[in-house]
C-alpha cells in the first residue's frame, strides 16, 4: 500500500512511513519531532531528567550494565575522576570515615531531618571541617544538595 506525505508530497510504501503516522514520511516526521523539541527545550530537559530518574526500565538497564565487567570498570573510572577533581571533598570523606571506624565519631541510626532509618549519610556544609556533619538519609541528603 502506498502513502503520500502531507508535508513534502513524497509517495512511498510502508517502509517510508511509520505505522502510527501514515500522513507524514519518516524524514518529515523526524523533522517535526526535532522542531518540537527545539521549541520546547526546557520542558524536554525536565521530562528527560525525570524519566531517567523514575523509569523502572531505565533503572533496571543501568543495574544490569553496572553488574558487567565494563560497567564495573566505568564506575571505577568515574570514581577515580571524581576523586582527582575533588581532593578536598575526598579528604573530608576519608577523615570522617576513619573517625567513625575508629570510634571517635558516632554515626546515628536515624536521619536528623526526617527520622528515617536505613543507610545514613554524613553531609558536610563545610569541607574544611570534616568532622562537622549532619547525618541524613539518602532522600534528605539529595534534597540538601538540590
Amino acid at each position: 500500500m502506498e502513502h503520500t506525505c502531507e508535508i513534502c508530497g513524497k509517495i512511498g510504501g510502508t517502509g517510508e512511513f511509520y505505522a502510527s503516522v501514515w500522513s507524514r514520511c519518516k524524514e518529515c516526521h523526524k523533522a517535526k519531532v526535532r522542531e518540537n523539541r527545539a521549541a520546547k527545550v526546557d520542558y524536554y530537559r525536565e521530562y528527560d531528567a525525570k524519566r531517567f530518574q523514575e523509569d523502572p526500565r531505565v533503572k533496571a538497564r543501568h543495574e544490569r550494565y553496572r553488574a558487567t565487567d565494563a560497567g564495573l570498570a566505568s564506575v571505577r573510572a568515574a570514581q577515580r575522576k571524581w576523586d582527582a577533581q575533588n581532593p578536598e571533598k575526598r579528604a573530608a570523606h576519608t577523615i570522617l570515615n576513619n573517625a567513625v571506624r575508629d570510634g571517635r565519631k558516632s554515626k546515628p541510626k536515624h536521619c536528623e531531618s526526617c527520622g528515617a532509618g536505613g543507610r545514613i549519610h554524613g553531609h558536610h556544609h563545610d569541607y574544611t571541617k570534616p568532622l562537622d556533619v549532619r547525618w541524613l538519609c539518602q532522600t534528605c541528603h539529595w534534597r540538601e544538595h538540590k
